[in-house]
């Protein structure tokens, strides 16, 4: 849903001497304001009062300045979804990893550059449940005089999932710039009577694809040329969540949400014309359909050849399953244990005291172990498996750790991301901080070495910062570790992120001060412990979706 509250933000443009390039500066006021979604008033971090919050615009090679002002109850930090942050990792916002959170009544400045990628991002709170409602468009377009590549549209129009509505002119072309912000679920969205033409997926340029529905994890931008080629009248825009599995996460009530575009022209007793969105058996094959068939643009802006030789290259599996149950409690997961996520059964532990990052750059011991596995510990039948009996589970108890794999720098990474079975075969949206991937290959089941790498797309695939692995299936991601510094590779559904599917790169320095992590900004917010302070909100709130 979308709160009708005024923005109150002014963004300043303040002109560089490097010819089209601009700071763009906001001010970003957090405090609480109270609404009544479901005729119950509840209390809700807000940035400038509004929900979404402000709209930032840039352009490539722009220097964003943002001005974070505490006045909420929360302990916050801001993440900037899908920026590379080259040369500037402490601006990445990823709570206790590059940076303490920034506390009540305090302040902090973000200042990074827009590098080497166009199109639509979002930025967001990284402390579990507050990206509820604090999160917002993040648009960046070509430097000044570089064109599109596609065709101009007549206007674009950013879309942050909620109710609103669309006027268009008959025969006008729109670029939608579609953000799903949703804390849990993935989405379809489909405009009746209408296809649409993807140009672009998480601000990289694709090969223009046509749909008349698309998928989109929490996360996933897509920008979509949308023409109104049809008759004058009224089209429902629907949204509804795709159900992979019996997931674990909480999922919004059961019905779609639909906006309007509206033709000019159209008489308002007119009735909308509707579409039905894929469900049941329908919805696992629609969601693959279109996650598998999106392409590079090769030869586009910022596209570059895949890298053939690998130099690290893991085997990750991931998903929930789960943790003794403590003595004397009462746990609520199968077996009466405690559900707990992982990767290569490792369950990640936050930090607590100093940042992650903080911690490798000044080399504090204690803080984190510098051994993350490049296989899991044992074989099994990862799609299918599922817990049973108690020595089922026993087998599969994770182990707690802030656990990092350190990386070369300028090294080729390659992540087979193996979706287990134990607890529920969901898809989860894997995003990686720091870098956009390249999407070789999707495929459901066991991921077979010899089999399955024969088909790899190594000449136009895809690429992401953020991946839905399908339920009970795998992906297979391969990255250039060209950015030093600590990045979080974790599931992107926010009730995954204290389960702790997580982990951490360390990507080395490079052999120049360019290329290696700089000291941090004296102002980086401290770790102190206050007892008043709330982390996040006790209710999970999904007002997004």
């Amino acid at each position: 849903m979308t709160l009708a509250i005024k923005d109150f933000f002014v963004p300043l443009l303040f002109f560089s001497s490097i010819a089209s390039a601009a700071t763009v500066e906001h001010v970003f006021q957090v405090k609480n304001v109270v609404v009544k979604p479901l005729c119950k008033e509840q209390m809700i971090p807000t940035v400038n009062g509004s929900l979404p919050g402000p709209t930032i615009n840039v352009r490539e090679g722009d220097t964003l300045v943002v001005h974070v002002i505490n006045n909420s109850t929360y302990n916050i930090t801001i993440h900037w979804h899908g920026v590379f942050q080259l040369k500037s990792p402490w601006m990445d916002g990823a709570n206790m990893i590059t940076q303490c959170p920034i506390q009540p009544r305090n302040n902090f400045t973000y200042r990074f550059d827009i590098t080497g990628q166009e199109g639509t991002l979002l930025w967001h709170a990284h402390v579990v449940n507050l990206r509820a409602t604090l999160h917002g468009a993040l648009i960046i377009r070509p430097r000044s005089g570089r064109p599109y590549p596609f065709p101009k549209p007549y206007k674009e129009v950013p879309l942050i999932f909620g109710m609103f509505k669309l006027k268009v002119v008959q025969g006008k072309t729109y670029l939608l710039r579609i953000i799903n912000a949703a804390l849990n679920t993935h989405l379809f969205f489909k405009i009746a009577d209408h296809n649409v033409t993807v140009v672009s997926v998480d601000a990289a340029y694709t090969t223009p694809y046509v749909s008349d529905v698309m998928i989109l994890t929490p996360g996933q931008t897509v920008d979509a040329l949308l023409t109104a080629d049809q008759p004058i009248g009224m089209y429902y825009m629907s949204i509804s969540p795709y159900i992979s599995a019996n997931s674990l996460a909480p999922v919004p009530p059961g019905h779609d949400i639909r906006s309007l575009i509206v033709y000019e022209g159209a008489k308002s007793t007119a009735s909308p014309s509707m579409s039905l969105l894929p469900s049941g058996t329908n919805a696992i094959p629609t969601a693959h359909r279109f996650s598998s068939n999106i392409t590079s643009l090769v030869g586009g802006p910022y596209w570059t050849p895949v890298p053939e030789h690998v130099d690290e290259k893991m085997f990750v599996t991931m998903g929930l399953g789960l943790d003794p149950c403590p003595p004397e409690t009462t746990c609520n997961g199968p077996l009466g244990q405690h559900i707990a996520g992982s990767f290569n059964n490792r369950t990640f532990v936050m930090p607590e005291t100093i940042s992650l990052q903080e911690a490798y750059f000044y080399n504090i011991s204690g803080v984190y172990t510098d051994d993350f596995p490049d296989q899991p510990p044992m074989k099994f039948d990862y799609a299918n498996f599922s817990v049973r009996t108690e020595s089922d589970y026993e087998m599969m108890f994770p182990e707690r750790k802030t656990s990092t794999k350190t990386l070369k720098f300028n090294s080729t990474v390659e992540i087979i991301v193996q979706n287990t079975g134990i607890i529920s075969p969901e898809s989860h949206p894997m995003h990686l901080h720091g870098f956009n991937f390249y999407v070789l290959g999707y495929g459901f089941g066991n991921y077979d070495p010899i089999l399955h790498a024969r088909n790899l797309n190594l000449v136009n695939p895809q690429m992401h910062n953020t991946v839905g692995v399908p339920p009970g299936g795998w992906v297979v991601l391969r990255f250039i570790a060209n950015n030093p510094g600590t990045w979080m590779f974790h599931c992107h559904m926010d009730a995954h992120l204290p389960y702790g599917i997580i982990m951490v790169f360390i990507v080395e320095n490079g052999p120049t001060p360019e290329t290696s992590l700089q000291p941090p900004p004296s102002n980086l917010p401290q770790c102190t412990h206050d007892p008043t302070i709330y982390e996040s909100p006790t209710t999970n709130v999904d007002l997004s979706s």
